[in-house]
């Protein structure tokens, strides 16, 4: 099982070659090397749900030490990420279940992914941890979704979008804030459910036409943090 887990990310775990090329992998091509002391970690219902970036093979152990028992990956399957191969490795040694639900950090959030991820947190073993490459966009997105199918208030749920996890508003992850800002105008308008409103009354394709991101901000979100 740990052979067909790693093997699609590209790389052979049970050599020491092949574990060598992962971890230069993860921690150069994949800028794990940030995240040696860096987690952006962070409760989003305590106990319940956290959120970080992405998780080195010690974090992950760490993590399901602490109990956790389910990590969801927003980046979804990667072949040839060293990060990927390692962590699939890892929270199968750590017997945590490990779900991938791929989202976007530059686009309008898809609304079958959501629809997906609203069934998904009905299913799956708490506590858990989301997490993304940096734990700022997606895994804000996700948090601020898990809030919303909680009942929580949109303001309150945009918090998860923030400074404070390297959530940048100004750039062409700016459009995840709009996602939440439409949801809370519809709300405020007719108080329907944020499940319903992803069903019925969410238009993707609009969102993206809508949207315009602001050139510091993509400068800084394309070629300096180098987003997903």
């Amino acid at each position: 099982m740990s052979e067909q887990a790693t093997a699609a990310a590209g790389f052979d775990l049970s050599t020491g070659p092949g574990r060598l090329r992962a971890w230069a992998n993860a921690l150069v091509v994949d800028h794990g090397v940030l995240r040696l002391l860096w987690r952006n970690r962070a409760w989003v219902v305590p106990g319940v749900l956290a959120r970080s970036n992405q998780p080195l093979p010690w974090q992950i152990a760490a993590e399901a030490r602490a109990g956790i028992r389910t990590v969801i990956n927003l980046r979804g399957r990667r072949p040839g990420c060293g990060s990927d191969a390692l962590a699939r490795e890892a929270c199968l040694r750590a017997g945590i279940a490990l779900v991938d639900a791929p989202f976007d950090s530059r686009g309008a959030p898809h609304r079958d992914r959501l629809i997906r991820l609203a069934a998904l947190f009905e299913t799956i073993a708490y506590p858990a941890l989301i997490h993304c490459k940096s734990g700022a966009d997606r895994a804000g997105l996700v948090a601020a979704v898990f809030l919303l199918l909680r009942g929580a208030a949109p303001e309150v749920a945009a918090r998860q979008l923030s400074w404070r996890f390297g959530h940048v508003a100004s750039g062409r992850t700016g459009i995840l804030d709009l996602f939440v800002a439409r949801y809370a105008e519809a709300r405020a308008r007719t108080g329907i459910g944020f499940l319903d409103w992803v069903r019925d009354g969410y238009d993707e394709a609009a969102l993206g036409r809508e949207f315009r991101a602001g050139r510091l901000g993509s400068l800084l979100t394309e070629r300096v943090l180098r987003r997903e």
